[in-house]
Order: C-alpha cells, then sequence, then structure tokens
C-alpha cells in the first residue's frame, strides 16, 4: 500500500489531543514512522494492540487507536507476552523507552527476548528520564550532564541492540527519528518478523537532555544524529560482536538491522507442545 499521502490521523484518538509532548520532541515523528508501517502493511485496526509501560514514549499509547494497554512500569513486555498468548492471532506492539524497558523493566525485556515471542518491541531512546525531570538514564552517554549527574555521568550506557543479541532477539535493528522513512522500513520488517523484533529507535528530548548538554533544540538535536550514526548491515554488525570491542566513547552507533535469524517462535511452539500431549 502506498502510503505517502496516508493522514495518520485516522489511526489516532482525536478525543486525547492535545498530546504532552514538548516542542521538539522527536517522539511524535517515530509514532508517525510506526503508523505508516502498520498502514502501508494494512494491518486491521482492530487486530493491532499496543501495550506500553511508564514514561513519555510510553503516553503514545494513549493516542493510538488500536487495542491499548497501559501497563505498569517496566512490565509492558510481561503484559504483551500474556497477551500474545492469549489472543495469538493479534499484532502486538510494544513501546517502551530507555529508563522503562532497560532499568525497572529490564529483565521483563531480557526474558521476552530469550523466548522469542512475536512481538514487535519500539524502544523510544532519547537517553534521560525526561518524564521525571531528566535524571540518568541506562542510555546516558559517559560524561554527559543530567540533574543527578550535574558534573557528568560517570557510567557507561548501555548499548541496547547488544544487549537483546545476547538475549536472544531474532531481530534487531537501530533506526534514527531523524531518518523517518528509513524507520518506517525498519518498523515493517519488524512488524512481518515471525519471532521477537526489537528496534532501537534514538529520538531527543531537547527540554532536559538538550539543554543540560547544550545541545540546542529539536531540529539541532535531530541533525546531530545523522554525525553520530554510520548505517551498517548486519554482517558488519556482526563482527564487530564477535570482535569483542566495545565501541569508544564518542564512536559512531551502527544503524539498520543488525541481527536477523530464525528459530521457533514462543507461541506455535507452546501450542505445538500442548497438541502432542504435554502439560
Amino acid at each position: 500500500m502506498d502510503v505517502g499521502a496516508l493522514d495518520v490521523r485516522r489511526y489516532l484518538r482525536r478525543e486525547m489531543m492535545p498530546h504532552i509532548l514538548c516542542p521538539g520532541c522527536g517522539h511524535g515523528i517515530v509514532l508517525q514512522a510506526l503508523l505508516r508501517a502498520v498502514a502501508s502493511l494494512e494491518l486491521d485496526p482492530d487486530r493491532v494492540a499496543v501495550v506500553a509501560g511508564i514514561g513519555c514514549s510510553s503516553r503514545l499509547a494513549g493516542y493510538v487507536d488500536f487495542c491499548t494497554l497501559h501497563a505498569t512500569h517496566g512490565r509492558a513486555p510481561a503484559f504483551a507476552t500474556g497477551l500474545k498468548l492469549a489472543r495469538p492471532e493479534l499484532t502486538v506492539i510494544v513501546i517502551t523507552g530507555d529508563g522503562d524497558g532497560l532499568a525497572i523493566g529490564g529483565n521483563h525485556l531480557i526474558h521476552a527476548a530469550r523466548r522469542n515471542i512475536d512481538l514487535l518491541c519500539l524502544l523510544f531512546n532519547n537517553a534521560v528520564y525526561g518524564m521525571t525531570g531528566g535524571q540518568v538514564a541506562p542510555t546516558t552517554p559517559q560524561g554527559s550532564r543530567a540533574t543527578t549527574a550535574p558534573q557528568g555521568n560517570p557510567e557507561p550506557p548501555f548499548d541496547a541492540c547488544r544487549l537483546m543479541i545476547g538475549a536472544g532477539a531474532t531481530f534487531v535493528a537501530r533506526g534514527l527519528a531523524y531518518e523517518p522513512l528509513t524507520l518506517q522500513h525498519l518498523c515493517v520488517e519488524g512488524l512481518r518478523h515471525p519471532g521477537f523484533a526489537f528496534i532501537d529507535v534514538l529520538t531527543d528530548c531537547p527540554e532536559f537532555f538538550g539543554r543540560y548538554n547544550r545541545l540546542g533544540r529539536g531540529p539541532e538535536m535531530l541533525l546531530s544524529q545523522k554525525v553520530r550514526t554510520t548505517a551498517v548491515g548486519p554482517l558488519l554488525a556482526r563482527k564487530a560482536a564477535l570482535d569483542g570491542a566495545e565501541a569508544p566513547t564518542g564512536a559512531a552507533l551502527p544503524t539498520g538491522v543488525l541481527h536477523r535469524e530464525t528459530r521457533p517462535e514462543f507461541t506455535r511452539a507452546l501450542m505445538s507442545w500442548r497438541q502432542e500431549g504435554f502439560p
């Protein structure tokens, strides 16, 4: 389906507008890419479910006119796992943030990937806790300032994609709010993938991360993504991972599809075992 002239408002709950996103926030760009992916695949909105946790990104679940669940902090993958097991015919999408998904929700995310349950998980990565005041998050770059690290963050950040590959996710990609069309294509690939698909989406928070680190407003922060990243394929990404070389501070992050493999999907495997007489 050609979505060039798509009016994404058909997928939004207009009664929930206006949204709460700050001026310059990249989350709306990411949401539009996701909605365009849903439209291009001609998915039935009544058979799409969005599960979200807590945070700026997770508020987006309330704006889309699908079946939605605003879950408890960090537990969106667990709720989504139960939903997919109960209603395997649904297309289930998890929306989470770097704090919600990698801190309090880290274990839930890891085990959803390990099980290889058929979900698309979008991690909105703005490197900060935006909703609660700009605190250090698991993806805050080392040396960057935050309200809880006014002299600079002393901790190294998580590489969410490396974490998910290690946990067993069968589709792992990184996209940018700066490149919405490419991000749309990544979402399409993730939705088509028969297993756990994870996309680390670099977005921006001008109100906290941008202001504390003097990175400018939304447009300037989006443009900076171009120089901080480099597009690679899964073969090159895998070689770097096998070499065991951690990316040095300030090195360009790889973007695109970083890992893809095929192995049994959890829901289908569980149904097969039940049919064979296993408890």
